[in-house]
């Protein structure tokens, strides 16, 4: 009895030294983890590039003074651009980090006869064509947060979530001509202007896979979708890159599309197209 006893009194007084050893352990191995957080290098990186993407979607202009709205496939009417802006910033330490990636875009053109317009939502009449002169300008922000997933010499994976927001305006003139003799006569020219700003919540992933003789060589890739003032939104990316010492040269292709809820002048819109990009790293 008294052996049971003394057997008994051991295993009581074991649970708590072993709780107390486990916590421990935990609490070293934390402490460990944020040392190691603490003492890794702050890592920077710059990104330039040019991204040449065509421009797809679908709007319905209101117009002014009354009428039908006037709507174009701006994918027929978009051949010129004037002005692009485009950079990321990265900055990471340990495992965590944060990026933030702005595109300004300013991109404009011009179509004579074109039938690739609607009145009332509703094709133009058989023997009628529109002249369009259409603007568009768009701000694109992305932030994100970001964890490294997995860290190696021949790949890397970023696991990320965060913010993405667009404003779009589009501005368009418009003169209707040929047989239109049942086109009301306030649709048959004006002006007008759409204009969409949104903000959605969005995760993703982003990575790369290095080969070669020296893993300078390697393929980037993107994913990230989203929603929130949008229905639906995601882009994608996927090229090829090479790695100097202190910069990496990448092309790639690169695809952004907003569905946008019913209601809005913008209905749709699409980017896609190939960039060309220089990354400094410090």
């Amino acid at each position: 009895m008294e052996k049971r006893k003394s057997m008994a009194v051991k295993s009581l007084l074991s649970l708590p030294l072993a709780v107390l050893i486990t916590a421990l352990f935990t609490t070293s191995l934390a402490l460990a983890q944020q040392s190691a957080i603490e003492n890794a290098p702050w890592q920077f990186g710059v990104s330039i590039y040019g991204w040449f993407p065509s421009i797809a979607g679908e709007t319905s202009f209101a117009q002014p003074g009354g009428g039908n709205e006037f709507g174009i496939d701006i994918e027929d009417i978009l051949d010129n651009l004037k002005f692009t802006l485009m950079g990321t910033v990265d900055v990471r330490k340990g495992r965590w980090g944060i990026a933030t990636d702005l595109i300004y875009m300013d991109v404009g053109g011009d179509k004579s006869g074109t039938r690739a317009a609607t009145i009332g939502r509703r094709a133009l009449p058989v023997n009628a064509t529109a002249d369009v002169d259409l603007d568009l300008k768009s701000w694109i922000w992305t932030l994100a947060g970001y964890y490294r997933a997995v860290d190696r010499s021949t790949q890397t994976l970023d696991i990320l979530a965060g913010t993405r927001y667009v404003d779009v305006e589009q501005k368009v003139d418009w003169t209707l001509s040929g047989n239109i003799g049942s086109i009301p006569i306030p649709d048959r020219t004006g002006a007008a202007t759409a204009v969409v700003d949104n903000w959605d919540a969005i995760i993703g992933v982003r990575g790369r896979f290095a080969f070669g003789a020296r893993k300078a060589w390697f393929i980037p890739y993107y994913l990230d979708v989203g929603t929130g003032e949008s229905d639906f939104t995601f882009q994608g990316l996927a090229g090829l890159g090479y790695a100097f010492k202190w910069c990496d040269v990448v092309g790639a292709w690169r695809y952004l599309y907003y569905d946008l809820p019913s209601g809005k002048p913008i209905r749709d819109i699409s980017f896609n197209g190939p960039a060309v990009g220089v990354t400094f790293r410090w």
